[in-house]
């Protein structure tokens, strides 16, 4: 039998909203936050041209890609 070579690493296409650079980022670069709302799911990530903490909201598309990427994913809790 011979050896399945390991996958590529996942890159994800993203975008700077502050200085509009256009980049790929790996999964270990990108967080994803799943709330109880669409307005509290989210992903975030750190623009690496300008250093700006970025925060887009993440539909059910992105949240399946991002899950499906490997991307680290915090489930947040309601207090209610």
């Amino acid at each position: 039998m011979s050896e399945v070579p390991p996958a590529p690493p996942v890159l994800f296409q993203a975008a700077c909203p502050e200085c509009r650079a256009r980049f790929e980022l790996s999964a270990g670069a990108i967080l994803l936050a799943i709330g109880a709302s669409r307005k509290t799911t989210f992903y975030s990530f750190t623009c690496p041209e300008c250093e700006t903490a970025v925060r887009k909201p993440a539909g059910e598309r992105i949240v399946e890609l991002l899950t499906g990427g490997g991307v680290r994913t915090l489930r947040l809790h309601s207090t209610v």
